[in-house]
């Protein structure tokens, strides 16, 4: 990459890496306080609210955002079109859940989801009036400005959870503080932007716009229903209580895996856009940056699935034992992710929202292996299956990203190899160490202090390319900041 645009993504990755750290940083923090103040059936009935509100929040953005950061020219209809389309489908989404809400609570049998339903899904609407102001700021690469949003957000809104916890009031605790942080972002981003969307609505930009946003828009849905399947499934056919855990499970796994790669996708897709028609640039950018991904996701996830039983109790306490079984399972699907959604990515960067599609229809078919094996066999099996499924979808996703740019399947096995024989390594050199006659307040610690050193004299001795790829990425961003 050009000189510039090298340091414009160093610069955005930065910032985005420090948003996505605050965010959820605060949020494992404020998480482990909320988790030993509440129950894991308050954790399933969230979950089985957050259901309808994230397969919704996917109609809602209507792929617009997406089509905004691809287009290279964006106007002011453009904005005004998205926002005015963004906000009419979250007020007609929130009516009809407002009115459904009976039935939702009837096919779970929990009746407190009435009202939890409703107030919960009042985020879409909020959410819908920051869509369009947030897409301004990644479009710039302003991540910088979204990590402040992003502080303040997650403190107050934190501080307002376990406050509702401590008195006692239980999954409204959680509900009102995904409200309080869904309110604090739009707000900032309003005070910050500087920009006011007007009722000016453009049928050419809205045919511009939807015509290449629709099929992420039905993309991103089947994506969201899959995921929440899931929820349903483990909800529906056991009892929120062991839908909390699960929910704990793959908190814990998201930290490492879906929050390192939306900081790579935020940031790449709008900088890889802008040199969309040049091949041999992209695919160089694209072979680094799954290789630096991969490396830094593979090692977190599996030293995270094995220092799970330690890193619960100690965490979240005993009660939440059951998510420490789940954890290891989905951490191996977890370190997939990276590699479907840069993949993907490719093909945004493309134009190409017709095989994103047709893609995502597939994948789902095959996808429903694992629902089935869970609602009648268990869940275990069910993340087993999982797995396998996540691998089947790598190999058709990296497909078309071999006849796109010329990166095939068996390039991108080539360089991420290294860092899945690391991970392992470097996972076993800790794993075994939770069967000493010690407390897991001891050993905890001790697997903490031996990943880390392995890590760092396995990386010392056989300098792998990714490694040497991520240091000077920062030796970089040093440089650029002692000069300022």
């Amino acid at each position: 990459m050009a000189e510039s645009l090298k340091h414009k993504t160093v610069k955005g990755l930065g910032w985005s890496a420090l948003d996505n750290a605050a965010r959820y940083g605060m949020q494992f923090v404020i998480g482990i306080v909320l988790a030993r103040l509440l129950s894991p059936d308050d954790y399933g009935l969230l979950g089985l609210v957050s259901i309808f509100t994230v397969v919704c929040t996917a109609l809602v953005n209507g792929g617009f955002t997406t089509a905004l950061i691809r287009k290279k020219d964006a106007t002011e209809d453009d904005y005004n079109t998205a926002f005015i389309c963004n906000l009419g489908m979250s007020l007609l989404l929130y009516t009809a859940i407002f009115f459904c809400a009976p039935l939702i609570a009837d096919f779970f049998g929990r009746y407190e989801l009435v009202a939890l339903v409703r107030v919960s899904s009042l985020g879409l609407i909020i959410g819908a009036l920051a869509m369009v102001q947030q897409t301004r700021l990644t479009k710039r690469i302003d991540f910088k400005t979204q990590t402040k949003i992003t502080l303040v957000a997650s403190a107050i809104s934190g501080v307002v959870g376990i406050g509702m916890a401590v008195a006692g009031l239980g999954v409204w605790a959680l509900v009102v503080q995904q409200l309080a942080s869904h309110a604090l972002r739009t707000i900032q981003l309003y005070i910050y932007n500087r920009w006011l969307p007007r009722l000016q609505f453009s049928s050419d930009s809205f045919r511009e716009l939807f015509g290449f946003g629709w099929k992420m828009m039905v993309s991103a849905l089947l994506d969201a229903v899959w995921k929440e399947l899931y929820q349903v499934v483990v909800g529906k056919f056991y009892n929120p209580a062991t839908l909390g855990q699960y929910t704990r499970g793959q908190h814990y796994a998201k930290l490492f895996s879906q929050n390192l790669t939306s900081v790579v996708q935020r940031v790449t897709y709008p900088v890889l856009s802008s040199i969309q028609d040049e091949p041999e640039r992209m695919v160089s950018a694209y072979r680094r940056i799954i290789r630096t991904s991969m490396f830094i996701t593979a090692i977190s996830l599996f030293a995270l699935g094995a220092i799970s039983e330690p890193l619960i109790y100690c965490m979240i306490g005993p009660k939440w034992h059951e998510a420490s079984t789940y954890l290891p399972l989905i951490c191996l699907s977890s370190t997939l992710y990276p590699l479907h959604a840069i993949n993907l990515n490719m093909l945004q960067v493309q134009g190409r929202s017709d095989l994103f599609l047709g893609l995502e229809v597939i994948k789902k078919v095959i996808a429903l292996a694992p629902l089935f094996i869970g609602a009648f066999v268990g869940i275990i099996p069910m993340l087993w299956t999982n797995i396998a499924v996540g691998i089947i979808a790598f190999f058709l996703n990296s497909y078309y990203s071999g006849r796109l740019i010329g990166y095939s399947s068996w390039m991108q096995l080539r360089d991420i190899a290294p860092s899945y024989a690391i991970a392992t390594f470097i996972a076993l050199s800790v794993y075994f160490l939770k069967w000493l006659p010690m407390s897991n307040w001891v050993v905890l610690p001790l697997q903490i202090v031996v990943g880390a050193a392995v890590s760092f004299i396995v990386c010392k001795v056989f300098q792998p390319s990714e490694y040497k790829e991520i240091r000077e990425i920062l030796k970089s961003s040093k440089l650029k900041r002692n000069r300022k």
